[in-house]
């Protein structure tokens, strides 16, 4: 009877793991997408074009009216994030080389009896910077954002010829918005507008500005521009 009970149970035990073998393995759920930190410190470069418009203006002689200015810019970019649930706070800066530049042709405009043909009013800039909060709403790894704050540039003024400068540092405001993706952990790509306003520039030199001396000069820009940052990770 002992040797009968255990053969039973032998060919039981078989042919319940042959019965369990057939089964299915039940499949493990997905892993839970990974969510975009945008906490952090990072550095960057950028590029892009500006254009925007200048005005000489001379109270002996009139205005020259409004002419076009454009070029490109590239620099680079450092800047620091912190995120609170979907919202992302932080503050930028960044300094650009510029090669911003236009004229008002062959003549001044109004002011041309101060400045006798062929000379042109010129206004240009080679460099911008500024210094910007910036506040977005994140959906993973993709941020939107409105930035503002301060600008600071050159702007140089004289007459084309004979193609010399007045130069001078104005410290103004910008605003714009963007959009900024998370490519990589550290990595992010963005694309981004500001308005720039810069205050008056004065030109001020006989040499520079030949009869318009004294000549106030207006300078502000769009710029549509480009960038790549690295972020060195979460605080």
């Amino acid at each position: 009877m002992k040797r009968t009970v255990a053969l039973l149970a032998t060919m039981l035990a078989i042919s319940g793991q042959a019965w369990a073998a057939d089964l299915p393995v039940p499949a493990l759920p997905p892993p839970a997408p990974a969510i975009y930190n945008w906490t952090g410190v990072y550095v960057g470069v950028n590029g892009g074009f500006g254009d925007g418009n200048s005005n000489w203006t001379n109270g002996t002689f009139g205005e020259t009216g409004r002419f076009p200015i454009s070029g490109y810019v590239i620099g680079g970019t450092i800047g620091a994030n912190y995120q609170i649930g979907a919202y992302v706070f932080g503050i930028e800066g960044d300094v650009d080389w510029t090669h911003l530049t236009g004229g008002s042709g062959s003549t001044c405009g109004a002011i041309s009896d101060a400045v006798p043909p062929p000379a042109g009013c010129q206004t240009q800039s080679e460099w911008l910077g500024t210094v910007r909060g910036r506040a977005g709403y994140a959906v993973n790894s993709v941020l939107i954002y409105g930035t503002g704050g301060a600008a600071f540039g050159n702007i140089q003024t004289g007459l084309i010829p004979p193609s010399t400068f007045d130069s001078s540092t104005e410290v103004g405001w910008t605003i714009g918005a963007g959009i900024e993706v998370g490519f990589a952990p550290n990595w992010t790509a963005k694309v981004e507008y500001l308005f720039v306003d810069l205050p008056d520039a004065t030109c001020t030199t006989v040499a520079d500005c030949g009869g318009a001396v004294g000549s106030t000069v207006s300078f502000n820009e769009n710029i549509v521009r480009a960038g790549i940052n690295f972020k060195f990770g979460a605080w």
